[in-house]
């Protein structure tokens, strides 16, 4: 779950600032000063949704060097490294992609691929992973990685924490807006002022509570994503079968977790039970049993 946490920190608290912000401004006084503007909130609140996603998603590959320590290779200093990186571009010309810059962190097995475009990405990889699993079993969870970068994963999870943000924002002021109407019914002067503390307090409640419910939403098509690179990486490497032997490696493993808001792009994370709905990633059951059941 930790992992899970971890993913979702991020727009949160993105979003809670531009919050913030907007209260500051005097924006919430603004959208409700003559009784509250629809047009103008969804305008605003999309605004606010997409521009925290956008900001994660720029800043996406700093953050990931910074917050893992990740050492990017530029110039291969022994043989690890240099299969490493030739792995690496082997794969992304099979995909067509351009060579990706390639990484190694220290941790526990896992590894991840990131950047704000198919032509600015990251693909890193732990020193656990290196040395808990067989070159080929390390070159199918480069192909996985590979694959998210190829299907454009980052761009539209980003799109989908953009949209649910954006509702999440509108449908808190205007719960916010009702609630503060309510509390404020008998007294006109004081409902003509604009927003008061009612407002605020619901609002912040409110941006908690539907973010946290929204979260199922992006946790799905996470979910699904990981389903298509686990397919893409066999096509990749022309067979199923390295990909499943890493997933049941993976799976005999605890994985290492993952600084914050990265846990959706490692490699693996599933949860069983009630909270498979908020993991990032579906089981490793699920994700060999998908495997094996392709034509």
């Amino acid at each position: 779950m930790k992992r899970v946490l971890l993913f979702l920190v991020t727009n949160l608290a993105v979003m809670l600032v531009l919050s913030i912000a907007a209260h500051l401004l005097g924006v919430n006084r603004f959208l409700t000063a003559n009784g509250l503007n629809l047009g103008m909130l969804l305008a605003f609140a999309a605004l606010m949704g997409f521009g925290g996603s956008f900001i994660s998603l720029l800043m996406s590959k700093t953050i990931a060097k910074w917050s893992t320590g990740a050492r990017v290779i530029d110039n291969p200093s022994h043989p690890t490294e240099r299969w490493l990186v030739a792995t690496v571009q082997k794969l992304a010309t099979r995909a067509g992609l351009p060579m990706p810059e390639v990484a190694v962190y220290e941790g526990e097995p896992n590894a991840f691929a990131t950047g704000a475009s198919k032509s600015s990405s990251l693909v890193a990889v732990s020193t656990g992973l290196l040395a808990s699993m067989t070159e080929e079993e390390v070159e199918a969870v480069l192909a996985h990685e590979i694959a998210h970068i190829k299907n454009g994963d980052m761009v539209t999870l980003t799109l989908i924490q953009g949209v649910v943000n954006t509702f999440v924002f509108f449908l808190a002021r205007v719960v916010g807006y009702l609630v503060d109407s309510f509390l404020r019914r008998n007294d006109d002067e004081e409902a003509s002022s604009g927003p008061g503390i009612g407002y605020m307090v619901t609002v912040i409640v409110c941006e908690i509570v539907f973010g946290i419910l929204a979260s199922a939403i992006v946790m799905y098509f996470s979910r699904q994503r990981e389903f298509r690179a686990d397919a893409g990486a066999a096509q990749l490497m022309g067979s199923r079968q390295p990909m499943i032997a890493a997933l049941y490696r993976l799976g005999g493993m605890e994985p290492g977790a993952l600084p914050q808001g990265m846990a959706a792009s490692g490699i693996s994370g599933g949860k069983g039970g009630l909270m498979a709905l908020f993991a990032s990633h579906p089981s490793i059951e699920e994700r060999v049993s998908a495997l094996q059941t392709r034509s």
